[in-house]
């Protein structure tokens, strides 16, 4: 077995890395390894902000809140199959009690693939028919991965995909060139490619990076409406998947969602409405708020049936990113959907 696959089986072991789909767990455990702690050495501190998601896999690791231990999570116990103190700020402070090993995982990124996995409802040979079936998995999941698809509502995720075109370039062929109008964002999906920017001392050009497939280009020029600042020329034969400027700038905004604040989603429940929680069950079980019902994001299209358009429901995940998903299928069928901004794990206090 090699370190990719004992990676990938030991990801499995914790909620809710187990809902993801096998390409993007794979893809998932190439960006995280095992890392120790030694006896006595901080985790993390209360307070602190950084969103990074950790699990314990061997060893104790104490929970302290104003010098005082007020709860453990043991390798291998149920407790260790979920996240470490997943409320940011964090509202204690975590140390090795003795050797700890651990894995820790962005945030953002987690949260992304399992929206990705949840909403995808498209059929993945209709992109591969578009690529003419060459690794469309690959660049798929490498773009779901840049900061760049972060920042993207995951409503308009999967819009985004159907709509790019691919087009095929030879090896010496320009894509786009500098000074030139932005008219489309780019994915590299198969083969190589050389970023360059022509200064007064060198018409040749700067040689400023080097593309492989999954490597995204020309937002820049798009977002600020600014002329392109390099040129991208193909240094192997390939191709890209492209998305136009007008279709790129519609599909970063937000749909139009309600958003509400703790108290206003308090409010509401107050009031005759229900909290409807779009997690994994293993998520939910862990963790959820007084009186919601689950409903995980892939089911919703199955159970909406069991809903009732004369009831208001606060959708809500961990962060609000899978519940802005959950709510905005919900608005396109005539429900009364908020999202709770920041969801679960934000302090309500902070």
């Amino acid at each position: 077995m090699t370190d990719e696959q004992t990676t990938t089986e030991l990801l499995r072991r914790f909620s809710p890395l187990d809902g993801l789909k096998r390409d993007n767990l794979a893809a998932l455990a190439r960006k995280v390894q095992v890392r120790e702690l030694s006896p006595g050495q901080v985790l993390f501190k209360e307070g602190d902000s950084e969103k990074r998601t950790f699990y314990v896999v061997s060893g104790t690791l104490e929970l302290i809140d104003n010098g005082k231990t007020v709860g453990t999570v043991d390798g291998g116990s149920d407790v260790a199959k979920n996240p470490v103190a997943p409320v940011f700020p964090r509202r204690v402070s975590a140390k090795a009690r003795d050797r700890v090993q651990f894995i820790s995982v962005d945030s953002d990124l987690l949260d992304v693939m399992l929206t990705w996995d949840q909403t995808g409802t498209y059929e993945v040979s209709e992109l591969k028919d578009k690529d003419d079936g060459s690794g469309s998995e690959d660049w798929m999941t490498m773009l779901l991965q840049t900061k760049a698809f972060h920042k993207i509502p995951p409503a308009n995720i999967q819009a985004i995909f159907m709509r790019m075109q691919q087009i095929n370039y030879r090896s010496g062929d320009v894509i786009l060139k500098q000074g030139a109008e932005g008219d489309y964002f780019y994915v590299l999906t198969r083969g190589a490619a050389l970023v360059t920017r022509e200064t007064p001392l060198s018409k040749d050009g700067i040689k400023l990076a080097e593309l492989s497939v999954g490597d995204t280009f020309g937002e820049e020029a798009l977002i600020s409406d600014a002329k392109r600042n390099a040129t991208v020329t193909m240094t192997t034969d390939g191709s890209v998947m492209r998305l136009g400027k007008e279709d790129f700038k519609k599909l970063l905004n937000e749909p139009m969602l309600d958003w509400v604040e703790n108290e206003q989603a308090k409010q509401i429940i107050a009031e005759g409405g229900q909290w409807l929680d779009v997690r994994l069950p293993s998520e939910f079980d862990n963790q959820h708020l007084d009186g919601a019902v689950n409903i995980p994001l892939y089911f919703i299209r199955l159970k909406i049936n069991t809903l009732s358009k004369d009831k208001k429901y606060v959708v809500c995940c961990d962060t609000g990113r899978r519940s802005s998903a959950g709510a905005y299928i919900l608005s396109e069928r005539g429900f009364q959907a908020y999202v709770l901004r920041g969801g679960i794990n934000k302090d309500a206090s902070s």
